[in-house]
């Protein structure tokens, strides 16, 4: 993956995080009541959509699809972000919120650090369908607005990949048993279960191994209790 400084990643995190909160989470599931999202090239999108249209972050820009129409608005403030989607500005009804919706809230955003989340996302969304896929049991996995993270559950093991987050500002790939570390085995070697950072994994090959070690991992280590 491409490198880009920390705060440029931490930055253009929270800008995104805040518009798929409180503009696409906020309107999809104002019409629809889902806040489930996706990756999107470039970017993250809604799933369900807003009275028809669909919305989506494409690196700096918010991007308004309604049937054959695009419109594309350049990210400044969260208020002006959710006038150009046409929403109600902030989450209500669905989980509290982990950002504040401040309508004057600057958004910046770095081409290469959004280009490099982007582009995690992607594989990660390969993967873990690849995954599903060779398990007999595909499935779709979602982009959760709450952690900004893409992810689905087999066998109770929740495994999805993170753009970042307080503790952890660099991207990585997790794997969180249910029951949370399944024993003293050294891989658990996070509260919630395990996380590989980005710069371990390099292709989707990569990520499916890794979800399915930790996957294997916690299935031997459940047998054992």
């Amino acid at each position: 993956m491409t490198r880009t400084s920390p705060p440029a990643l931490v930055t253009t995190r929270h800008s995104w995080h805040l518009v798929a909160e409180h503009v696409l989470a906020a309107g999809q599931f104002a019409a629809s009541g889902t806040v489930r999202l996706r990756p999107h090239p470039g970017g993250l999108a809604t799933t369900a959509g807003v009275g028809g249209r669909q919305l989506a972050v494409v690196g700096d820009r918010l991007v308004v699809t309604d049937g054959g129409t695009r419109h594309q608005h350049p990210l400044t403030t969260l208020g002006r972000a959710a006038e150009d989607a046409g929403v109600a500005l902030g989450l209500r009804g669905s989980y509290a919120p982990a950002t504040v919706p401040d309508p004057d809230a600057p958004l910046p955003v770095d081409a290469a650090a959004a280009h490099r989340l982007a582009g995690w996302y992607a594989l990660g969304d390969t993967a873990l369908r690849r995954l599903t896929a060779g398990l007999g049991a595909p499935a779709e996995p979602v982009l959760w607005p709450e952690h900004l993270d893409l992810a689905l559950t087999v066998d109770a093991v929740n495994l999805g990949v993170s753009p970042g987050d307080d503790a952890t500002p660099e991207p990585y790939l997790y794997v969180g048993p249910h029951e949370g570390p399944t024993s003293g085995d050294p891989f658990w070697n996070a509260p919630f279960g395990a996380l590989v950072g980005a710069d371990r994994i390099r292709t989707p090959d990569d990520a499916v191994a890794a979800f399915s070690a930790g996957r294997d991992r916690a299935l031997t280590d459940r047998s054992r209790t």
